[in-house]
């Protein structure tokens, strides 16, 4: 056993589309990453393998790794996945009487304007299995006309004879009074008590019946292929001895198994939204509470903002057009990671993803059968990957491979020479990281000027200078460890439960008395959910927001409340925000409250941790000098090349330059200067 090692550990495991990645930090901060190829067929078998070949790096074996460990957190993207590739359960929706066609109505929106002709997704449950009952209840939650049970009994055996596996129920108003949809519910336990049942009214009460619907018909999609998954992978992991299993959700907090089982829409961002906890930690040293991640992988870019120490959060989530109402960290996710393929369209066009060609067979360059061209092929071609065994000997880079591939695939079609085609994939995708991180920042009224962008991935720091001096960032910090960013993240995570009411209601002194209930009726029901999980008092933080809007508005906009805050000031800062968001008010306009929000925090130790891959404290002299296309300006260039082992603290680094680090590849611009931090980590000036 390695005798460096002690105390207890931190471990987050990060299934992404090409890598598992695996952080773990010892009882005195060192923070050890390993990565893993992933297993989309078997992800619990992935799960375990990684976490074998960490034990077996550290020198110990896999159950005394786990009988060592205070806290194991998992971000998986099966949700996604099961939703993305259309692979979950049959689903029924069980709707009032009338309204059974309210997830293919939808919403009128589109996100382009101009792109009208785009056909909608097929929706997860086909007109045959949407089946209505007879029921009314109105907008106050009075019972117009009672629940006929005779008519749910007659929907359920026309499911059942479609081989329905799970049932969302979603009754008009069921957010102001769930009467009946919890009698739906006790009726098909007496007749089917096999099926999986989900209710609109605990899942999403908010106003908006196609949003409480198509949530309600998701995590009934989900929930059949998720919670085996997690249950299993937690009973195995408990008999190799770990103590408890977290998963992170889609708002960047953790939550027990038990608890997740209840919603696994919630896990749709699991895995991406633990970058939050990794933000947090590096705030201090980064120099700013703002920031921009910009973490890219092997299949995807995604984007987060901090902004004044506030992570960017939403209450509505758009995958791929299909709307689900639950609290999750706000992210823009392009198809720009190393893995995404580039072709020729047939107009001639050179395109970028939004395909992936994954682990496995993955890039040309992996010499595992793969024949299209990549971004990490044109980074390789490029110089600024090394060829041979990376990350541990996981994977190997084939130059010949790559220069193939884009040779015969991109250069030749469009006339152009090897390297001018590699170059040409980089900028396009770079083109799309830019819109992204534009998403988050100015599209918000946000000056990207006032940020320093993270890079995180394996990917990320190749491209974040280019895209930061683009999108006039500041300067850009990377983690040491940004290979394994997420997997860290859900190191540094809280527990975390969100719980909503709609209460559409006049922001009126007069009511306050009403609003002040029902925020202490959640943050009661948040701290029993704390309880649950072991937090004590003093390991308990609660937030309140109401979320405000002009009457006649649509959208809402939350607003933070304090403890007995006047009305007067809550309004204030509501037009305040209204201003910067919209860039107007209205000053004679009524303001209303359309639901309350409380936000509970089962609180972790802060960690304080570094990197433990860097020993040197030697010069600086590369350890090598490599041919690299720099950029337009510079075209190709011999610059030096560092191993980032030998980096020690406060140590400077004048661009063009490459610093290779165990899980990622920094590129120094020319005429940029890489700072080595106190911490470990890097800042990369730029000109």
């Amino acid at each position: 056993m390695n005798s460096e090692l002690r105390g207890g550990f931190r471990v987050g495991v990060d299934i992404g589309g090409t890598f598992t990645d695996v952080s773990i930090v010892d009882g005195v901060g060192h923070v050890h990453a390993i990565k893993s190829p992933s297993m989309p067929a078997d992800p619990a078998k992935g799960v375990v393998a990684a976490l074998e070949r960490a034990a077996l790096e550290l020198g110990l074996t896999l159950p005394l790794l786990l009988s060592r460990t205070d806290l194991f957190v998992h971000g998986s993207t099966i949700a996604t996945n099961t939703l993305l590739e259309r692979t979950g359960a049959v689903v029924g929706l069980l709707g009032t009487e009338g309204f059974r066609d309210t997830i293919e109505i939808r919403r009128g929106w589109r996100d382009n304007p101009w792109d009208h002709r785009a056909p909608w997704p097929d929706p997860i449950v086909p007109r045959h299995r949407r089946l209505s009952v007879v029921e009314r209840i109105d907008a106050e939650g009075n019972a117009v006309i009672p629940l006929d049970p005779a008519s749910v009994r007659r929907a359920l055996d026309r499911m059942l004879s479609f081989g329905v596996e799970s049932v969302a129920i979603c009754l008009l108003h069921s957010y102001r009074n769930s009467d009946h949809e919890q009698r739906c519910r006790d009726i098909i336990a007496a007749h089917a008590p096999e099926l999986w049942v989900t209710l609109s009214s605990e899942l999403a009460p908010v106003v908006g019946e196609y949003e409480r619907a198509s949530t309600s018909v998701i995590n009934a999609y989900v929930a059949p292929r998720v919670v085996p998954y997690l249950n299993g992978l937690e009973r195995e992991l408990r008999a190799m001895g770990l103590r408890a299993l977290l998963v992170v959700q889609s708002n960047g907090g953790v939550v027990s198994v038990a608890q997740i089982a209840r919603h696994p829409v919630s896990m749709l961002l699991s895995g991406p939204a633990a970058a939050a906890g990794a933000l947090t930690h590096f705030q201090t040293e980064a120099g700013t509470d703002h920031l921009i991640s910009l973490e890219v992988g092997g299949t995807s870019c995604d984007v987060m903002m901090v902004n004044a120490g506030e992570i960017g959060m939403t209450d509505l989530l758009d995958i791929e057009r299909l709307r689900v109402a639950v609290p999750s960290v706000e992210i823009t996710t392009v198809s720009a990671g190393g893995g995404s393929i580039a072709s020729v369209d047939e107009g001639g066009l050179l395109c970028v993803g939004p395909r992936g060609a994954g682990s496995n067979p993955g890039p040309a360059c992996y010499e595992r059968g793969g024949m299209q061209p990549t971004v990490t092929d044109a980074q390789l071609l490029l110089g600024r990957l090394r060829p041979g065994a990376q990350g541990g000997g996981a994977i190997i880079l084939n130059r010949w491979l790559a220069e193939e591939a884009i040779r015969t695939q991109i250069a030749e079609p469009l006339g152009l020479q090897p390297f001018e085609a590699a170059v040409g994939i980089i900028r396009l995708a770079e083109q799309t990281m830019l819109h992204a991180v534009e998403n988050v920042s100015i599209e918000k009224g946000l000056d990207p000027h006032r940020f320093t962008l993270v890079a995180g991935g394996g990917a990320g720091a190749l491209h974040a200078s280019s895209i930061a001096r683009l999108a006039r960032c500041q300067n850009v910090f990377v983690p040491r460890l940004a290979g394994v960013l997420c997997a860290f993240g859900m190191c540094n995570t809280d527990l975390r439960c969100d719980l909503q009411r709609s209460i559409p209601i006049a922001l009126e002194q007069q009511h306050r008395g009403i609003l002040d209930g029902l925020t202490a009726s959640l943050v009661g029901q948040a701290t029993a959910l704390l309880e649950t999980e072991g937090f004590p008092p003093e390991r308990r933080r609660f937030l309140t927001q109401w979320h405000l809007r002009y009457f006649g508005q649509q959208s809402s906009i939350p607003i933070t409340v304090r403890d007995d805050e006047p009305i007067a000031a809550i309004i204030e800062r509501f037009e305040a925000e209204h201003r910067r968001m919209f860039g107007h008010t209205q000053p004679d306009g009524r303001h209303q409250v359309v639901s309350v929000k409380v936000s509970g925090f089962g609180l972790l130790s802060r960690l304080h941790a570094q990197a433990s891959n860097y020993t040197s404290s030697r010069g600086i002299d590369p350890c090598e000098r490599r041919e690299i296309w720099v950029d337009a300006e510079h075209d190709w260039k011999e610059v030096p090349v560092f191993k980032g082992s030998a980096l020690a603290p406060h140590r400077l680094v004048d661009g063009p330059a490459i610093v290779e680090e165990s899980t990622t590849t920094i590129l120094v611009g020319a005429g940029d200067r890489l700072r080595v931090t106190s911490g470990g980590n890097y800042i990369i000036e730029l000109q």
